[in-house]
């Protein structure tokens, strides 16, 4: 069971180790130093060591001339590292194992993979003078269960800058126990403490030895309470409980002068001699306490990234649909002076054409129930007048002007705020998106976003949302930028043609109507023809005018038809102008609305399409695809992520 366990774990952190990075470049982080932390941890610290019988690794660390590179030969038990009084000589990590592990399958490569470099012998001892990667030294004497890392000084160099601190950094990022050895001139040097209280406590507790070089004069009660000093920097309060043994290392010429190897003796009253109690380290129990601690910190941090990846993708959606609500507004504002009375006439020849056999012959031979002739007739003729068949050239001209110049100012606003690092949309209180929006800012407002704060109500029933532009999508936005805008713009101009013309797609669209329509009529009503007879009260001036609000400017000179559904917006109205004077009754308002809200919906509804269709390819388009592909990869991507480590915490409660 526990090797299910651990073949569970190695494939949940191996795929962590890829999700929440990828989830990092999406999302568009950039570099962050918790995440680098993070991903080495995974990476050094917990993958490497879930292979069967890993040895112990306890990495030699001190400042310079501190006597690392003698201790590492005095544990090793041969003259192998140089040593000298010249701090920095060692350039390179060296490793030190047994013979056997020479062996042992894909062993070697996964120690060096800390470090990021392959395998190799050390062949001799003044290569690890000259920077390089790291070598290592298998010898026979040296314990099984341990390999022993020597590190270069980690406070070599001057004015800030560490000639050797990313190797040894490597070093203790990479060790389960740390050997620390200090002297009396920087036992309580800060800087040096601070950097390695980093490594052994930023993911995952590790415990140390501490030896001090120390003169003989010194008595353990000094040498005891300068090296809890160092405990203390290095832990904090709890210092004592991560101490496995305090030795001294008394100075010696001959040992200076690398004649004979360090003598270290114990300070603490039961402590073994160091290299007794480094033999007697169990890997299993070492590694199982920094696994559990290192894994319960690397889950946490791992929570804390795909929350944080949630919120980016709130924020995300947030601006998509505000720009797509921004992008309908523009499209219907490009609209707003199309001639309705054209498409009202289309649609009456479409009727009449459309009319069944009997009614066509029954116009024929005047036999039509009595009372509606009159209306009939007038109708067909206003229908098959030339004049009404084809707008005057001054109208259609005169229509396109005023297209052309909606058109470019619609054009222009969506630009703006597709380039701009927000946007500004107003949209009804209504809408469905706009429900969304609010969910959206009350959750990054309660998680303290604080640019999402700004909502405010523009006008009764409207609200305005300012939304910052993603993070993620800057470099599309900045695509956008670059383009060449006018002949952008151009392009979007030389489409009004298309936009005022009757496709076959409308015509046939129409056409689906009328039949639609007609068969939702009676038999009498059929007889009388109440809906063409009703069109003839529509003047060649007619309009249709959108309003993105409850109100009507054109009052008793209009007919209000509600639009709903058509992306995204909800609640507007097609507003066609009636005369004043043409004394239609209530009823007839009514019916009339109820038989132009179908025409005006499936006319807008195809006449926004290609707008929109228009505004994508030349504006937005890259923005949309780009956040709706960000979207759809994050979500599976934080899905995945929780899954793992829910996984993963199922084994740290289940294990013993």
């Amino acid at each position: 069971m526990e090797q299910v366990f651990k073949a569970e774990i190695i494939e949940a952190l191996s795929q962590l180790h890829h999700q929440i990075p990828h989830l990092a470049d999406r999302l568009g982080w950039g570099a962050a130093d918790a995440l680098d932390s993070w991903r080495e941890a995974l990476q050094k610290k917990l993958l490497p060591r879930l292979m069967p019988d890993f040895p112990v690794t306890a990495a030699i660390c001190g400042g310079g001339s501190s006597g690392k590179s003698t201790l590492f030969n005095t544990l090793a038990g041969a003259h192998i590292s140089p040593t000298g009084g010249t701090a920095g000589i060692n350039r390179r990590v060296l490793l030190a194992l047994n013979a056997e592990y020479e062996s042992r399958e894909n062993f070697l490569p996964a120690l060096f993979q800390p470090f990021g470099s392959s395998p190799r012998r050390l062949t001799q001892s003044h290569e690890l003078t000259r920077p390089g990667d790291p070598l290592c030294v298998l010898l026979p004497q040296m314990p099984k269960n341990m390999v022993l890392l020597d590190t270069p000084d980690f406070d070599t160099g001057a004015g800030g800058v560490y000639t050797n601190r990313e190797l040894a950094r490597q070093s203790l990022q990479a060790a389960d126990v740390l050997i620390y050895i200090f002297t009396n001139a920087n036992y309580n040097n800060r800087d040096n403490t601070d950097f390695i209280a980093r490594m052994l406590t930023g993911v995952g507790i590790r415990e140390c030895f501490l030896v001090y070089r120390v003169y003989p004069s010194f008595g353990d009660d000094e040498v005891h309470d300068h090296a809890m000093t160092v405990a203390r920097n290095l832990y904090g309060a709890h210092a004592e409980s991560h101490v496995r043994g305090i030795y001294r290392a008394d100075e010696d010429n001959a040992v200076a002068a690398g004649q004979r190897l360090m003598t270290l003796t114990p300070v603490r009253p039961g402590d073994p001699d160091l290299g007794l109690a480094l033999a007697r380290i169990d890997p299993h129990q070492v590694r199982r306490e920094l696994f559990r601690s290192t894994l319960k910190e690397v889950l946490r941090q791992a929570e804390v990234f795909c929350e944080q990846a949630r919120l980016d993708r709130t924020g995300m959606a947030l601006y998509l649909d505000a720009l797509r609500g921004c992008q309908s507004h523009c499209a219907h504002q490009a609209l707003t002076h199309f001639p309705m009375d054209h498409v009202l006439r289309r649609f009456a020849q479409v009727w009449v054409d459309t009319d069944p056999g009997y009614i066509k012959a029954m116009r024929r031979t005047g036999h039509v129930v009595e009372w509606p002739f009159k209306t009939i007739l007038n109708t067909v003729r206003w229908i098959t007048r030339s004049e009404a068949k084809q707008p005057s050239r001054e109208a259609v001209q005169g229509f396109k002007r005023e297209l052309e110049r909606d058109l470019l100012s619609s054009a222009n606003q969506l630009y703006k705020n597709a380039v701009d690092p927000g946007i500004t949309v107003v949209l009804p209180a209504g809408d469905p998106a706009v429900r969304r929006m609010q969910a959206a800012i009350a959750t990054l407002t309660d998680a303290g976003r604080p640019d999402y704060q700004h909502l405010v109500a523009k006008s009764p029933g409207m609200l305005e949302f300012h939304v910052p532009a993603s993070v993620a999508l800057r470099a599309v936005q900045e695509n956008l930028r670059q383009k060449d805008w006018k002949t952008a713009l151009s392009t979007i101009m030389a489409q009004k043609e298309r936009i005022v013309s009757f496709s076959e797609h409308l015509e046939g669209e129409l056409r689906h109507l009328a039949q639609h329509l007609r068969s939702k009529m009676g038999f009498t009503a059929r007889l009388r023809q109440t809906f063409s007879a009703v069109l003839n009260v529509l003047p060649a001036t007619a309009a249709v005018t959108y309003i993105l609000a409850t109100g009507d400017p054109l009052g008793a000179a209009g007919i209000k038809v509600k639009l709903t559904g058509l992306f995204g917006l909800h609640d507007l109205y097609a507003l066609v102008a009636i005369p004043a004077t043409a004394g239609m009754k209530q009823a007839d308002r009514k019916q009339l609305e109820e038989l132009l809200a179908p025409v005006a919906r499936s006319w807008l509804e195809h006449k926004l399409q290609a707008v929109v269709s228009l505004f994508e390819d030349q504006i937005t388009g890259e923005i949309i695809a780009r956040a709706e592909q960000t979207l759809s990869e994050t979500g599976d991507l934080i899905h995945q992520a929780r899954q793992g480590i829910g996984t993963c915490r199922a084994h740290l409660r289940s294990a013993p």
